[in-house]
C-alpha cells in the first residue's frame, strides 16, 4: 500500500486531545467479558479529555471500528456481547510520520483513520493479555496501557507466574502441571501426580482466565473429565491443590516515573451461600448478589502492610506495568500464599480492581485517566 492510496477521512484530522483506541473483544474464550469491561470504560471516559475510538476485533480476528455506546456491549440477561465482523476492516499501517490506523473494505479505496497516541488494550486471555498483542505494538511503536510482552506472557501462564514467584521468593501453593505431551502419551502418570494432590482440587487452564473452564474436584474420579474441560480452552492444564484460607485481593498500579507501585486497600471475596461454592464465572459476572466485596478486608494491621508488600513484589518479579491484580489466600494461622497475579483484571465498575482503587480514594473516571497518563509517558521499546 502505498501513501498515495490512501484517502483521507474526517477522522483523521489533527486534535488537541490524545487519541485513544479502545481495543476490545478478541479471539479468546473471554471475548464477552472483554466486550463488557469495554463498556464500563466507554461509559467512564473522559470524552474533554480524550478523543475515543472504539474498535473491536471479531472472534475470527478482524479488526473494525464499532459502535461507541457502552450498551452495545453491556452484559444482557437474553445473550451475551459479541463483536461480529465488519463489512470494513482496521488495520496499522506505517507512514513516514509514524503510524495510523488505516480501514479498507473490498473493492473500494482505504481510507485513514488517522493515528492514534495511545490504545487501551481491554482484551482478557489469549491473544490479547499474554503478550501477542503488546509485541505487535511494541513493533508498531505504538504506547499502550497495561504490561509489556514477557509480563503479560508470564501473568497469563499459571506454570510459570508460580515459577517465578517462587524465584521470587514469594509462597505459592501446591500444584501440578500437565502439559498437552504428558497427557497424550502417559494420562496415567499425570492423574497419578495429581491426584497426590490435598483434596479438594481447582483443575484450570493454564493460560485462561475469568473462571473458564475451572472445575472444582472432591474426588480423584472426576479428574479424568475436568482436565479434558480445561483442555478444551488450553492443551496445557494447572491443577492446584486447595487452600483453606480466605481470598484476598490487592489492586496495584505503577508508580510514576521511577516511583515504586502503588496498592490499595486489600479486599476479601465473599461468595454467598447458595448457587456457588467458589468464586465462578457467574458468580464474577452474571449474578450480581453472588459476592461480596469487603474493602479494606478485616485483617490485622500488620496482615494488612504485608499484603500490600506482597502485591508489589509480586508485580515487580513478574516485571509488570500499568496495571494488575493480585489474589492471595490468608490462612487460619496467619500465612499468605499468593495465588496468581492479572495483568489485565477485569475492568467493569463494579469489578474488583477498581471497587478497590475506589475504596482507596481514586475513583472509576479517574483510575481510567491515570492508567493513559501512565501509557503516554512511557516510551515502547525496550526499557
Amino acid at each position: 500500500m502505498t501513501e498515495n492510496s490512501i484517502v483521507p477521512s474526517g477522522a483523521g484530522q489533527p486534535t488537541a486531545k490524545p487519541r485513544v483506541a479502545v481495543l476490545f473483544g478478541g479471539r479468546s474464550s473471554e471475548h464477552a467479558v472483554s466486550c463488557v469491561t469495554a463498556a464500563g470504560v466507554l461509559d467512564a471516559i473522559d470524552r474533554d479529555k480524550y478523543d475515543v475510538v472504539p474498535i473491536g476485533i471479531a472472534r475470527n480476528g478482524q479488526w473494525s471500528i464499532v459502535s461507541e455506546d457502552p450498551h452495545a456491549w453491556s452484559l444482557r440477561a437474553t445473550s451475551l456481547p459479541e463483536v461480529l465482523p465488519g463489512k470494513e476492516a482496521v488495520v496499522i499501517a506505517a507512514r513516514d510520520a509514524g503510524q495510523e490506523l488505516v480501514a479498507h473494505a473490498p473493492g473500494e479505496e482505504p481510507r485513514s483513520l488517522g493515528a492514534v497516541d495511545v490504545v487501551l488494550p481491554l482484551l482478557h486471555g489469549p491473544f490479547g493479555e499474554d503478550g501477542t498483542l503488546q509485541g505487535m505494538l511494541e513493533m508498531a511503536d505504538i504506547r499502550y496501557v497495561g504490561a509489556g510482552v514477557l509480563a503479560s506472557a508470564v501473568g497469563m501462564d499459571k506454570h510459570y507466574m508460580k515459577v517465578v514467584f517462587e524465584a521470587a521468593g514469594l509462597t505459592v501453593g501446591p500444584y501440578e502441571v500437565i502439559t498437552d505431551r504428558q497427557w497424550q502419551r502417559d494420562p496415567e502418570a499425570a492423574l497419578t501426580r495429581a491426584a497426590a494432590l490435598e483434596l479438594p482440587l481447582f483443575v484450570k487452564p493454564a493460560r485462561a482466565g475469568s473462571s473458564m473452564g475451572i472445575t472444582r474436584v472432591t474426588d480423584p474420579a472426576q479428574l479424568p473429565a475436568a482436565i479434558e474441560a480445561a483442555r478444551a480452552h488450553d492443551p496445557k492444564v494447572v491443577v492446584e491443590a486447595g487452600i483453606t484460607g480466605r481470598e484476598i485481593e490487592v489492586a496495584v498500579l505503577q508508580g510514576r516515573g521511577f516511583a515504586e507501585p502503588r496498592t490499595s486497600q486489600p479486599g476479601e471475596i465473599a461468595v454467598q451461600p447458595g448457587a456457588h461454592q467458589w468464586y465462578d464465572f457467574e458468580a464474577k459476572y452474571v449474578d450480581g448478589a453472588a459476592a461480596q466485596l469487603s474493602c479494606p478486608a478485616d485483617l490485622p494491621a500488620e496482615a494488612i502492610d504485608e499484603v500490600r508488600s506482597l502485591a508489589a513484589r509480586a508485580f515487580d518479579a513478574v516485571g509488570a506495568e500499568g496495571l494488575s491484580r493480585v489474589d492471595f489466600f490468608y490462612t487460619p494461622d496467619g500465612a499468605l500464599i499468593v495465588n496468581e497475579i492479572n495483568t489485565m483484571p477485569g475492568f467493569t465498575p463494579v469489578s474488583m480492581y477498581p471497587q478497590m482503587w475506589a475504596k482507596s480514594g481514586m475513583p472509576y473516571t479517574e483510575l481510567i485517566d491515570e492508567l493513559i497518563q501512565l501509557a503516554l509517558e512511557r516510551p515502547t521499546g525496550l526499557r
